[in-house]
């Protein structure tokens, strides 16, 4: 991997998001996601606090070794059906908080290109620290254009008209799915419904339980 890989992913998946985001009205906002109890607002004000988490992260080097990966930095989100019903009512109290949209539309698009801009003047071999791991600012940004790409999917449950996310991020996704299940996964599955059934959007059929084996119990890999 060169020095500007991470940076372009990351780039590629947060442009392809906020080519989304850039075109929604007041009305779009109230569409359902694929996130449980959360419509479009919800997800964008969490992309921002995302897009904001990275920024900070990008300007706080870390002292010691790394001690997650782009993979095993998803380990640390297993399913927590408390912590997540938590995250969403907070999540939602926050979004509420801008009565227009279109304040909270701008918000995410400036941070996102800020982010994209710190990003790609950052070198990824740096070791940097965010929600208590340090990680190479390059493994960091591949967990960031994963999460972008995850949410862009969830995006398109109630915006099926809209843009899909970037082959760059959905390959990313692949890439850190497989690294979790510690082997390609053995379905046809496309990118966007492996990115689904792997972090519990989408739940598995009976016969990909049975071509999964014992992998199936570990699903969701993330969520």
């Amino acid at each position: 991997m060169n020095r500007t890989q991470p940076a372009e992913v990351l780039r590629a998946a947060y442009e392809a998001f906020a080519a989304v985001v850039r075109l929604l009205g007041d009305e779009e906002s109230w569409r359902p996601t694929g996130c449980a109890g959360w419509a479009v607002r919800d997800l964008v004000f969490h992309c921002a606090g995302d897009a904001q988490r990275a920024l900070v992260a990008l300007h706080t080097p870390g002292t010691g070794p790394a001690d997650r990966n782009s993979v095993t930095y998803w380990r640390d989100w297993a399913p927590d059906p408390v912590g997540a019903a938590n995250g969403r009512r907070w999540n939602r109290v926050g979004a509420s908080m801008f009565l227009d949209f279109g304040q909270l539309r701008d918000l995410y698009l400036e941070t996102a290109a800020a982010t994209v801009s710190a990003a790609a003047d950052t070198r990824p071999e740096l070791r940097v620290v965010t929600q208590g791991h340090v990680l190479t600012a390059g493994d960091l940004m591949v967990t960031l254009a994963v999460e972008a790409t995850v949410h862009h999917l969830d995006l398109l449950t109630g915006l099926p008209e809209a843009p899909g996310p970037a082959p760059a991020g959905l390959d990313a996704v692949r890439a850190t799915l497989d690294g979790l299940l510690g082997r390609p996964v053995p379905l046809d599955w496309s990118d966007q419904h492996y990115a689904r059934a792997a972090t519990g959007r989408t739940p598995l059929t009976d016969a990909e339980r049975l071509a999964l084996g014992a992998d199936a119990e570990r699903f969701p890999l993330f969520s």
